[in-house]
């Protein structure tokens, strides 16, 4: 079974910054054990990558759940999707305010 995106948004603030969050249903393993594939991108006006979300792989040593915030790389909880969608986007909204706003 192939890869198959299940949710596609971006939105772009006045700013210039902006965010896309990107997930696909793939099959279950031992890399994507819920049987999902994410990628949550901010970027600030000039493509500059300020925050990410990820489960591509473990190659930072932290887990397969991680945020890379501004060079670094932490591992993160994962509780489902919704659930990470809305902590990505309040840490956007958060990063929105304190540097654009």
């Amino acid at each position: 079974m192939p890869a198959t995106k299940i949710l596609e948004e971006d939105d772009e603030f006045p700013s210039g910054d902006r965010w896309r969050i990107l997930a696909w249903d793939v099959p279950t393993s031992e890399e994507f054990p819920e049987g999902l594939k994410y990628s949550f991108q901010y970027l600030g006006p000039g493509d500059e990558q300020i925050l990410r979300y990820d489960n591509a792989n473990d190659a930072h040593g932290v887990g397969r759940h991680h945020r890379h915030y501004r060079g670094e790389v932490k591992g993160i909880e994962f509780e489902g999707l919704r659930p990470h969608i809305e902590k990505f986007l309040n840490e956007v909204e958060t990063i929105h305010d304190d540097k654009f706003a």
